[in-house]
């Protein structure tokens, strides 16, 4: 199949947002890697910090601090960028041939021409080291445990050739942070974070699962699989299961970790946000899926907020 060789700032990824920054401000030399970085599309930057900060939050509430330490969600910012921009590009490397053959990513800058192989792994392992810069910064028990996702990420884009659940590994991957937060306050782990990483990947797999059904078609065509294929017209009930876990996971996470009624309340407000999405979920409209997704940054924002708030309401009790 022939692979378009899309050329500077005219040539933005199918999936980004319109008008984003990085088509709009990136001088032309920087683009290609931005957008193997996924800075074009941010929301995977607040998908996988998210959950960081949310333990991070537990595990201070549950100290009896009064907020979140700034320092550790910086750092754990930090890291989220350096480190999906990391797994996005080792994912478009081991992808390349794949994403040419699949309408929505044959123009992402691998398949289509404007970067090389090798200068996309440079790329990658720059942004690991960040990653790995910020990891050392954190406790002993932490840095271990921060490294004890590297084999899952590595696995996460082979699954897809065999099985129906790569959203699952990505859920896995995605939300190590979930564990990583809480000891990096209190140096171990216990109940809490991880109740809360077990919802945090039921979560993933629910968002993944939307995200994926832009691709259904043309993953059945070129023998990939995904949550989206295996759960067809069956999906609004799978999604209501997996966020019905998520939810659950979430709120009792955070009652073990000591927070009150603003969170309960806060987590309220997020269940209604996730009946939202699959209430008003078209799997046969790729935008619809598209917003959909998106709108989970919204969703772990609201989660994050209702357990600061929560802190700083016993705070002042």
């Amino acid at each position: 199949m022939p692979r378009p060789t899309p050329q500077g700032k005219a040539s933005g990824v199918a999936d980004a947002e319109p008008k984003n920054w990085v088509d709009r401000h990136a001088p032309a030399w920087a683009l290609p890697y931005l957008r193997l970085a996924r800075a074009d599309r941010p929301v995977g930057y607040f998908l996988l910090a998210l959950p960081c900060f949310w333990s991070v939050a537990l595990a201070a509430r549950s100290a009896g601090a009064p907020y979140p330490d700034p320092w550790l969600l910086l750092l754990f910012a930090i890291g989220a960028i350096a480190m999906r921009s990391a797994g996005c590009t080792y994912n478009d490397i081991v992808d390349r041939k794949i994403d040419a053959q699949v309408a929505r990513t044959r123009s992402r800058p691998l398949p289509s021409g404007q970067v090389s192989v090798a200068a996309a792994a440079i790329f990658m392992v720059a942004l690991c080291l960040v990653g790995l810069g910020v990891l050392l910064s954190l406790n002993h028990f932490s840095i271990l445990l921060g490294l004890g996702v590297i084999p899952i990420v590595a696995l996460y884009p082979f699954v897809k050739r065999i099985s129906h659940w790569p959203q699952a590994v990505l859920g896995l991957a995605f939300n190590w942070g979930a564990l990583v937060g809480w000891a990096a306050v209190l140096g171990g782990l216990t109940v809490a974070p991880v109740i809360l990483y077990v919802g945090a990947v039921a979560w993933t797999i629910g968002y993944d699962t939307i995200y994926a059904h832009q691709d259904r078609e043309d993953d059945a065509l070129i023998g990939m699989k995904s949550t989206a294929l295996r759960f067809g017209r069956s999906t609004q009930t799978w999604l209501s299961a997996f966020y019905g876990l998520a939810w659950s996971a979430i709120v009792l996470s955070g009652l073990a970790a000591g927070a009150g009624p603003v969170f309960v309340a806060g987590m309220g407000l997020a269940g209604a946000q996730l009946a939202w999405q699959v209430a008003t979920l078209d799997i046969d409209d790729a935008e619809n899926c598209l917003r959909r997704f998106r709108s989970n940054r919204g969703f772990g924002l609201l989660i994050f907020v209702a357990i600061t708030l929560d802190m700083a309401l016993a705070s002042w009790a």
